[in-house]
C-alpha cells in the first residue's frame, strides 16, 4: 500500500508540536535538500516523504527520553537524525556526535539556522570523554552489540539507550546478552512497519560490578 508524503501539518497533528517548532523544522529540512545537492547526506528517494521517513521517525523517541534527564547524545547523527530533531522537538540539548567533518559543518549550519539546542562534536565517540549521559540515541549507525560496546562507557549507571532498529534486533539482542546485561523494551515503529524502536537500561557487562557514577 503505497502511502501519501506525510506534510508538516500531518506531523503535527501525529506530535503535537507546536507551529513555531513545526517552522523551525522547515528551515532544518530546507537546508538539507539544499545540502544534499552537495554531499550526499540522507538517501535521495527518501526526500520524497522527509517529514515520515526522517523527522516523525525520529521525533517518535521523544516521549520515551527519560523526564527527568538533562544529557542527552546522539551517536553517528549524520544528517541530524534523530539528535537535531530531538531537540528541536523535545527541548532538550542534545549533543551530536558525528565524525564526518562534512556532515558535522552542515549540522552547526543547520543548527544556526534553526535555533537548535545542540552541541556538535565532529569526532569520533571513542575519542571523546565520558558524557554522563541520561540517554543516547542511535539510528541506523552499528548493530546493538557495537552501540552498546561504544555508548555504555558514555551512559550514566541509570542511564538508557534509544536505537532505532529494524527486523533483526531480537537477534541483536540475543548476541549482545552474551556480554550485557540488560533490560530491554521493543516498541513497532511509528514509520516503518518493518522497523522498530528499542529502549535498553540497566546495562552492565557480565564480568563488571559496576558502580554508581
Amino acid at each position: 500500500m503505497v502511502r501519501d508524503p506525510l506534510t508538516p501539518e500531518g506531523f503535527r497533528a501525529a506530535t503535537g508540536v507546536s507551529r513555531e517548532t513545526v517552522t523551525r523544522l522547515e528551515t532544518y529540512l530546507s537546508l538539507l535538500k539544499k545540502w544534499q545537492a552537495r554531499i550526499n547526506l540522507v538517501g535521495g528517494a527518501t526526500l520524497d516523504d522527509v517529514w515520515r521517513r526522517h523527522v516523525l521517525d525520529s521525533a517518535q523517541l521523544a516521549p520515551l527520553l527519560p523526564s527527568d534527564g538533562k544529557v542527552v547524545v546522539d551517536l553517528g547523527t549524520g544528517a541530524g537524525f534523530p539528535g537535531l530533531v530531538l531537540a528541536l522537538v523535545a527541548g532538550r540539548h542534545v549533543h551530536l556526535v558525528e565524525s564526518d567533518q562534512r556532515k558535522a559543518v552542515f549540522l552547526r549550519e543547520a543548527a544556526r539556522a534553526c535555533a537548535a539546542p545542540v552541541t556538535v562534536h565532529a569526532a569520533r565517540i571513542e575519542s571523546l570523554p565520558p558524557f554522563e549521559a541520561d540517554a543516547i540515541t542511535a539510528r541506523a549507525l552499528a548493530a546493538v552489540p557495537k552501540l552498546l560496546h561504544l555508548g555504555v562507557p558514555h551512559l550514566k549507571k541509570y542511564g538508557i539507550l534509544l536505537l532505532l532498529k529494524g527486523q533483526s534486533v531480537d537477534r541483536e539482542l540475543t548476541e549482545s546478552r552474551k556480554t550485557w546485561k540488560l533490560t530491554a523494551e521493543i516498541f513497532e515503529s511509528r514509520t516503518d512497519p518493518s522497523g522498530r524502536v528499542l529502549r535498553i537500561g540497566e546495562v552492565s557487562r557480565h564480568d563488571e560490578h559496576r558502580t554508581p557514577k
